[in-house]
């Protein structure tokens, strides 16, 4: 699962679930017979070679991915599903690896250097690189603006270069914290503003300069690994960016004789901004270089059986890359395996897939189609979900949900040692956007697995802001229903090596894959897709 946190709308389910209460489906007999191949031996024997050392985390962008993404094409190929992508399993996404190429500052006609007095963000220069030269410096503060402070007022930035902190907020109170949302509005306020006034270039003090390592300059002059169509779009419509040291900032600052302590004191003091012109020629230029790097989405398609309804596709997904090796020489364990982050929910993918493709060579496959997908760069911020969003190989109108399984394998902290440790699953976002899927699953559970299922992190106070840090989430933004399936560990070895297989709980991994197999079986076999008649916050349509 991803780290990242974006902002969290509103949702109304926040209770557990409690099938008693539900109105059990009919069972069907075939979706019991054919669920046999989801069984927690067959998830151990993918989960192994998945999440084993050899697979070194599967890193997007490294060997270990590759190696990942070729035995999930395998399999796919083995069990008798189709590649969707003119005939092949994988999804092509543009990714680079972006590099400084060369680089120059000059104050008052004197260099600076690279990775001590200023550092560059190659991914955030435009493909023809940056050249430009200035006499003066408009200097605005924290560039906020809010209630009655504003950094920006008296100013002209239009065509200038701007320097402003990178980080900070006067106005807050001591341990005060802004929350995420509103700190990315003031972000996208800001951006707009600079945009607006075609700003020519900006100035960033920041202190991490200063304590730049030797560790963080050779991770810097590795380059970055980004998606090319989301990073180049971001550098062509942004202005420069240098990161400065305070020393040079200082520098900066001798031409009106004052220095970074005393602006920040004065502001703070006065709680008013300490815009100003600086007068002192600086100039600046760079370039990167861009190396293409092995990335792919890995599709595995089984048609529907009905001549209508085949034309609509659920899709089943879980991401099959993790975070790689441990940065550290003395580590003892180096690999961060990520067998439950989401080795398990691949796994899951799997499994589900050959009880599908058994179900088909029986006679009884669904009546619409299924999309198998695991997708790449979910640690890195949903990078192959996204790309599926813009470059959808099925059409996003007959897309008719998405059920994601990210961690599913383990037993979170919250239901350590409680009655329901193996029989619970978190269910994210089933309402958002449809209350039929919801009361589907609702009853699917009833009639099947008669798990709990906790609503808590559709809480619209959740802290962890869960619901969009998964892939799921770039299938809601496009108003197609989803579930996300999470088991709710965020402490046990998050992110860590001791994410390992032995850790696993096999059986309840493999009933986790099954609610979302016998749910997946009803919305691709029932005579209506599920009716979007939630706004995507939670709240019923007017």
């Amino acid at each position: 699962m991803n780290k990242q946190f974006l902002t969290l709308s509103l949702a109304t389910l926040l209770s557990a679930s409690c099938f008693a209460q539900v109105k059990p489906l009919v069972p069907n007999k075939d979706a019991m017979r054919f669920s046999k191949a989801i069984n927690p031996a067959d998830g151990f024997k993918h989960l192994s070679v998945l999440a084993s050392d050899e697979y070194e985390g599967r890193e997007t962008g490294t060997k270990g991915a590759w190696m990942a993404a070729d035995y999930i094409r395998n399999y796919f190929k083995t069990i008798g599903l189709k590649g969707p992508v003119n005939g092949e399993y994988f999804q092509k996404i543009d990714l680079v690896n972006v590099t400084l190429k060369e680089s120059h500052v000059t104050v008052n006609g004197q260099p600076k250097e690279y990775q001590k007095d200023y550092v560059l963000t190659p991914s955030l220069i435009s493909d023809k690189g940056f050249t430009f030269s200035t006499d003066e410096i408009v200097f605005v503060g924290y560039a906020i603006k809010k209630d009655n402070y504003n950094d920006f007022a008296g100013t002209d930035i239009k065509g200038k270069v701007v320097m402003m902190f990178g980080s900070g907020d006067p106005t807050l109170k001591a341990g005060a914290r802004i929350d995420r949302a509103t700190y990315r509005a003031m972000l996208e306020e800001r951006a707009k503003y600079f945009a607006a006034n075609q700003v020519k270039a900006i100035i960033i003090i920041d202190p991490a300069v200063d304590r730049i390592t030797e560790n963080t300059k050779q991770a810097q002059n590795k380059g970055r690994v980004l998606v090319k169509s989301n990073s180049a779009l971001e550098a062509q419509n942004a202005a420069p960016r240098i990161a400065i040291s305070t020393a040079l900032a200082n520098d900066l600052f001798k031409s009106a004789n004052t220095t970074v302590a005393d602006v920040q004191k004065k502001i703070t003091d006065n709680q008013a901004p300490a815009s100003q012109i600086l007068t002192i020629p600086f100039s600046a230029s760079a370039a990167k270089a861009e190396t293409a790097v092995r990335c792919e989405n890995v599709l595995g398609y089984l048609e529907g059986s009905d001549p209508v309804l085949k034309k609509e596709v659920l899709v089943l997904t879980g991401h099959y890359d993790h975070i790689g090796l441990v940065n550290d020489p003395n580590a003892t364990d180096k690999v961060n395996n990520g067998a439950d982050d989401d080795g398990s929910g691949t796994t899951g993918v799997l499994l589900m897939a050959k009880a599908f493709v058994d179900a088909k060579k029986a006679g009884k496959g669904p009546k619409r189609s299924i999309l198998f997908m695991t997708v790449v760069g979910e640690e890195k911020g949903l990078w192959g979900s996204d790309w599926y969003s813009e470059h959808p190989v099925f059409p996003v109108a007959n897309t008719i949900a998405d059920l994601n399984t990210d961690m599913i394998g383990r037993i979170g902290e919250e239901y350590l040692g409680k009655p329901d440790s193996a029989n619970y699953i978190y269910s994210v976002g089933s309402k958002m956007l449809s209350s039929e899927l919801h009361e589907l699953n609702e009853r699917v559970n009833a009639t099947y697995t008669k798990m709990k299922l906790d609503y808590k992190y559709d809480d619209p106070k959740d802290p962890e802001q869960i619901y969009y840090r998964s892939d799921h989430y770039n299938f809601a933004k496009l108003g197609i229903p989803i579930i996300f399936f999470y088991d709710g560990m965020l402490q046990q070895d998050y992110h860590k090596p001791g994410d390992e297989v032995s850790k696993i709980n096999f059986p309840l991994l493999a009933k986790r894959a099954q609610l979302t197999y016998y749910t997946a079986w009803e919305l691709a076999n029932q005579a209506k897709r599920p009716a979007v008649d939630m706004d995507g916050k939670g709240n019923a349509k007017k």
